[in-house]
């Protein structure tokens, strides 16, 4: 079956709250609002009896004309001896200019499970978000077309989102267990890309790029319309904003095999990588993707043990946090270096330090805050500004100390300094305020306070809303999640394995 697509752009959603998979757990339309505000710490299994196809993997190409029909009948032979339910494959041919349309056709004649959608623009993240969003499969997947990974993880890889004990799932070469075949210069990029992702924007997940990932279709229909990326920076876009909106994302090691004759400019990705981690953070910040509004939605319930306080500090690491802070920091003084010296010119030294410190002291308690620490939503923001006027009033004390110093005619033959002198003496005073404030930040203003032990974690685990049905219970769970996936009962021991690692 082909099926030609020359529209641009993705298609119209239905708001949020409309959507037939908004809410996981949320009952029939005429239900009480109240009920579909119970965030639940499990997904239900996926439904595997159904009439359309349980899984669509989605084969994204460009001029592949060479190795589509061999990788085509592999992949759909190891699915027709390996998978216990019905399935798709979708060739997502983006505009190729050589044989590839022709060769995904005719295979597409021989193969009844294989079906091909042109599309007219190019892009990786652009053929995933139109075919996902318009497969009627309740498990999507994806692979590079010419499967460096392993098939054999693929069970690993679709077994948690059946189960329901995951949302996202994605392969992961950068793991001890991972078993990699490529060059040096590959293995750098990578690696260092994933770091700063980690450092920078606080995600947790290892590997960003493998070309290896499957999505439940119900969190795909809520998170995709807010991707934009029509590229390579697709993946990390939508693994950010699963981790973000409190989804659950399960990797797996693979044994990945680099193809030598990848078409891929490694060098100009990465750095359309960083580009778009610097428009996605903007966008997050500016509310143009709702990321409160669809974790209010999406996000997975505290389990008990969240009320312990280790597991309540924001922002993740301290290596992390120390080097968000750095950055942020970093760009906070070259923006009070440049008030400074333009206010310096209007008014006395005193006056400038203040205006421009006081500037800059805002917009830093909001970015780390943000940033640093993961704080999102207005709960204490007040609070933390508070706070963090009362820190900058610290800093403001060490620079205005620093200036009067260097004015009180300690100087050598007390002569007056000059400008560069100043901004020497406000920079060294500044840098000594910033690891003050770094410290007070992490210890004091954005220290999340501990839970009270005799209150819930979450009003869905209050008495009063527990579950009418005895068999939502948490206490009637299967206490590991693994024992739902017998439908793939070749994926326990590689996710035990992921597990123990």
């Amino acid at each position: 079956m082909t099926i030609t697509d020359q529209a641009s752009g993705t298609q119209p959603h239905p708001p949020l709250h409309t959507r037939p998979h908004a809410l996981h757990g949320a009952g029939a339309a005429g239900d009480a609002p109240s009920q579909t505000l119970i965030r639940h710490t499990r997904r239900s299994p996926i439904d595997t009896s159904t009439a359309v196809p349980v899984l669509d993997v989605t084969i994204p190409v460009y001029n592949e004309e060479r190795d589509l029909e061999e990788c085509l009948r592999r992949l759909h032979a190891h699915l027709r001896g390996t998978f216990p339910h019905s399935f798709r494959i979708t060739v997502a041919d983006n505009a190729s200019t050589d044989g590839t349309l022709q060769a995904a056709e005719r295979v597409a004649r021989e193969l009844r499970e294989v079906t091909v959608v042109h599309l007219a623009e190019k892009g990786r993240g652009n053929a995933l978000r139109k075919v996902w969003l318009a497969s009627p499969s309740p498990v999507l997947a994806y692979m590079d077309v010419d499967l460096s990974t392993d098939l054999a993880a693929l069970g690993p890889l679709l077994a948690p989102l059946i189960s329901g004990h995951s949302d996202l799932a994605i392969g992961t070469r950068l793991t001890r267990n991972s078993r990699v075949v490529r060059g040096p210069k590959r293995e750098f990029i990578s690696r260092s890309y994933n770091f700063m992702l980690q450092s920078l924007m606080g995600a947790h997940f290892s590997d960003a790029q493998c070309g290896f990932k499957a999505i439940r279709a119900d969190i795909a229909q809520q998170i995709l319309p807010h991707t934009v990326d029509t590229a390579w920076f697709f993946d990390t876009e939508l693994l950010v904003l699963a981790e973000r909106c409190g989804l659950r994302v399960h990797e797996v090691p693979v044994d990945w095999t680099d193809d030598p004759n990848s078409s891929v400019d490694i060098v100009q990705t990465a750095l359309a990588d960083v580009r778009g981690m610097a428009r996605l953070s903007k966008d997050m910040v500016s509310g143009r993707i709702p990321v409160a509004e669809l974790r209010a939605a999406l996000a997975r319930g505290p389990l008990p043990a969240a009320s312990r306080s280790q597991e309540q500090s924001p922002g993740g690491s301290l290596f992390g946090q120390l080097v968000r802070f750095g950055t942020i920091g970093v760009a906070s003084t070259l923006a009070y270096l440049v008030l400074f010296y333009l206010c310096r010119n209007l008014m006395d030294p005193q006056l400038a330090n203040l205006l421009a410190l006081l500037t800059t002291a805002v917009a830093n308690t909001a970015a780390n805050r943000r940033f640093t620490f993961g704080i999102a939503g207005n709960s204490d923001v007040a609070r933390h500004h508070f706070e963090g006027l009362l820190v900058f009033g610290i800093g403001l004390a060490l620079t205005s100390g620093a200036l009067a110093l260097v004015h009180s005619g300690a100087l050598p033959g007390g002569t007056t300094p000059d400008r560069w002198v100043e901004l020497a003496t406000v920079t060294a005073a500044n840098l000594a305020a910033t690891a003050l404030k770094f410290l007070l930040f992490r210890l004091w203003v954005f220290r999340r306070r501990p839970v009270p032990t005799n209150a819930p974690a979450d009003p869905a685990a209050s008495p009063t809303n527990a579950p009418a049905d005895p068999a939502a219970s948490p206490t009637n769970a299967p206490a590991d999640p693994a024992a739902s996936e017998a439908s793939l009962p070749q994926a326990s021991d590689p996710t035990t394995e992921m597990a123990q690692s």
